[in-house]
């Protein structure tokens, strides 16, 4: 039976053990089975130093279980020669000393396809079961699992490692690197199945992820403004939920309780950003924005709405184009307008951007006072929803409609 701090160890150091070993192996698919027979053995160890260190202990015994798994196979040990070597100076440092980071730089590989860069990042860097990345990338489990298979040898066999900064900052690997932390942090902001709302451990990783990348390219604004996004939402954080557990939308969360020493320094990182108009710079202006409003009616919609625009100019993206109708549902006399913007673009939606977009109809609705449309649609969201807190969300948002 596994120990409650041997399960923290999994769910938290999963992503940071599992980096350490590939950088070892140079494989992906030797160390994630290392690492699960690791997490096997320990559940029955009772040695003292797991009990110490179960993160240390675990990255150990992984390391031990390729030694031995490449010196019995020996189509691996034509594979893996470095590992062969048993040299602690055969395997080329992590990009900035993290190996997470580095991995992350080798999954979000251009010879890779753009869906399988992200799934591989997703499962690997982040620890996200394959069901859940199945379900949020709309394709079936086993045909992802085959994907990542492939994806896992494509690396091995052409050889794709753990290099220098200079070798691996392509221009296209950054903007896919930048897009996964993000990602990564949204999945924990948010989770997409379960009982939780979010994943602390998630977020926690992708902050530290972003202040690497920007201690690494102190002079990009794109790094500049992930980190600062990240730090503005993190910092409304905690009055997400209530007492009761709860979801609490942004109209009536606690402002006093935000954090403001996170506000402070993304707004820092958002104003340095926005000299370079990218994506994440404009994200976070408008994070940004709805910070320093310190109550919701004083939230100046129309600053972000410019902001908007000037995003979809530069990223397009479903999900973007439903926040800014959004927050032109907010501008004088904006929602039936919104409404209408929600039914053109209606067609391109899917996953969680078609959710998002079922919501917001259902409380521009409300706010309408068109009853029961705005029912109808609490409904339909509620049933695709598979997060628990906000599934319950609409259900209380489905009974104050009917006067219960």
């Amino acid at each position: 039976m596994a120990t409650p701090d041997l399960e923290t160890a999994f769910r938290q150091e999963w992503p940071r053990i599992l980096a350490a070993v590939i950088r070892f192996t140079g494989s992906l698919e030797l160390a994630e089975d290392a690492v699960q027979e690791a997490f096997a053995r320990a559940a029955t160890s009772r040695e003292r130093e797991l009990l110490i260190n179960p993160a240390a202990w675990v990255t150990t015994v992984a390391k031990r279980i390729a030694i031995d798994a490449v010196r019995r196979d020996a189509r691996l040990r034509e594979r893996l020669p470095l590992l062969l070597d048993e040299r602690p100076d055969s395997v080329e440092e992590s990009p900035g000393g993290d190996d997470r980071l580095g991995l992350l730089l080798v999954t979000c590989t251009p010879a890779l396809a753009p869906e399988t860069r992200l799934a591989l990042a997703l499962r690997f860097v982040c620890g996200v079961p394959t069901e859940q990345i199945a379900d949020a990338m709309l394709v079936g489990h086993t045909a992802l699992s085959a994907r990542l298979t492939r994806a896992k040898r494509q690396i091995e066999r052409e050889g794709i490692r753990f290099g220098s900064i200079d070798a691996l900052m392509l221009d296209d690997r950054l903007t896919d690197v930048l897009s996964t932390v993000y990602l990564f942090y949204t999945i924990g902001h948010t989770a997409l199945k379960g009982e939780q709302l979010g994943s602390l451990s998630v977020t926690v990783t992708a902050i530290e992820l972003a202040r690497r990348l920007r201690v690494l390219l102190p002079q990009n604004h794109e790094t500049a403004g992930l980190l600062g996004l990240l730090l503005l939402t993190d910092a409304r954080a905690s009055t997400r939920i209530d007492s009761r557990g709860e979801v609490v939308t942004l109209e009536f969360a606690d402002r006093s309780e935000w954090n403001r020493r996170e506000i402070l320094e993304g707004l820092d990182l958002a104003t340095e950003a926005l000299q370079g108009g990218g994506r994440f710079a404009l994200e976070a202006g408008i994070a940004g924005l709805h910070s320093q409003a310190s109550e919701w009616q004083q939230t100046d919609w129309v600053s972000i709405c410019t902001l908007y625009d000037r995003l979809i100019e530069r990223w397009p993206s479903p999900s973007a184009k439903v926040a800014r109708i959004v927050a032109r549902s907010f501008l004088p006399g904006g929602e039936v307008g919104s409404l209408a913007e929600l039914d053109a673009i209606e067609p391109e939606l899917g996953g969680a951007a078609e959710r998002t977009a079922i919501a917001a109809r259902a409380d521009i609705l409300r706010r309408l006072g068109r009853t029961r449309a705005a029912r109808e649609a609490y409904v339909r969201v509620r049933s695709r929803e598979r997060n628990g807190p906000v599934r319950d969300f609409y259900a209380r948002r489905v009974s104050e409609l009917d006067g219960d």
